[in-house]
């Protein structure tokens, strides 16, 4: 059941890698993999299947030289499982079938590499030691046609070569993917857009704010408007330090897209150095935007804009009209 639901997992992959058939047969022309290669390497096959064990031990322990590789020796259960890939990784390189199969499992092979955090300089060095193991093999007992061994060896190398492209893509496309991650974490904890109450939403800015970032708040803000149907957003700046004149207008650009959304945007918490900065610029903000100086005054008005009324003696809230 395990080793099924890891087989869709690598042919989803292979999917979101855009590796069809079409692909995969590309990755054969760039290789220069031929029919011909298969009928030669067939001629050893009977040389490598004996030492498949040899060889992945072989592939490891240049592994077990690198402390970078600890994580992969370290966990038992994924060590046991890499062995496992490997030896059936060697069985299927002289196999002389390398379609979507062969592929997905050279893709299950470089998902588990990832997974143990092997850098790609690791990994290509114990590939190459394996390969010059294979080579040794070959040529020793191919004493009486070196050059029959050399052109099998050479065309083994070229499905070596295959599998090497489809790990290093796995590698690289599971790191891209570890940082779009971590970036749209960033991104989230950088602009988080909170929902106070129903239709109101508060958005706290804290730190410097360049033109990146700004883009990233009106994204942010105008999704939440449409996700939440807010009416009114507290924008609160209290803990921006200075404002410069290309981020100003990109907040008068996000309050105008809000406005045409439907909300309403109340910005609380301008600094008098970031209201000189302002006035400095020519930026007349209270002419286009609603302004109040703290971030509670801002609540308060957002409240008294969505209708509701506030007791000072308690915590009780209720819609005006629902009390008239």
């Amino acid at each position: 059941m395990g080793e099924q639901l890891e087989q869709r997992e690598s042919f989803a992959l292979m999917h979101q890698m855009g590796l069809n058939d079409g692909a995969i047969e590309r990755r054969k022309q760039v290789v220069a993999l031929e029919h011909s290669d298969l009928a030669r390497i067939a001629r050893i096959r009977d040389l490598v299947l004996p030492r498949v064990d040899e060889f992945t031990a072989a592939f490891f322990e240049h592994l077990a030289k690198f402390d970078e590789a600890r994580p992969l020796f370290d966990n038992r259960a994924l060590l046991e499982k890499a062995k496992r890939l490997k030896a059936e990784h060697l069985q299927g390189l002289v196999s002389g079938d390398y379609s979507r199969h062969y592929v997905a499992q050279r893709i299950e092979l470089g998902r588990l590499y990832a997974v143990a955090g092997l850098e790609m300089r690791f990994f290509l060095g114990a590939f190459h030691q394996l390969l010059r193991f294979i080579g040794n093999e070959v040529m020793t007992h191919s004493e009486h046609a070196p050059l029959e061994a050399f052109d099998a060896f050479m065309s083994l190398k070229k499905v070596a070569f295959f599998d090497l492209g489809l790990i290093v893509d796995v590698l690289v496309f599971e790191r891209e993917r570890i940082i779009r991650q971590q970036q749209e974490a960033i991104r989230e904890l950088s602009t988080p857009v909170l929902q106070l109450r129903d239709r109101l939403l508060l958005l706290p800015i804290i730190g410097v704010i360049d033109t990146y970032r700004a883009r990233l708040i009106t994204e942010n803000l105008l999704e939440a408007v449409r996700a939440r149907r807010a009416k009114v957003v507290v924008m609160d700046v209290t803990g921006v330090a200075t404002i410069d004149s290309r981020v100003a207008n990109h907040i008068l650009q996000t309050v105008t897209a809000a406005r045409l959304m439907g909300a309403r945007v109340i910005v609380t918490g301008i600094t008098a150095a970031v209201a000189q900065s302002l006035v400095a610029l020519g930026i007349e903000l209270d002419r286009l935007l609603d302004t109040v100086g703290d971030l509670q005054g801002g609540i308060e008005l957002a409240e008294q804009i969505l209708g509701y009324r506030v007791s000072q003696g308690n915590a009780s809230e209720s819609r005006a009209n629902a009390t008239s």
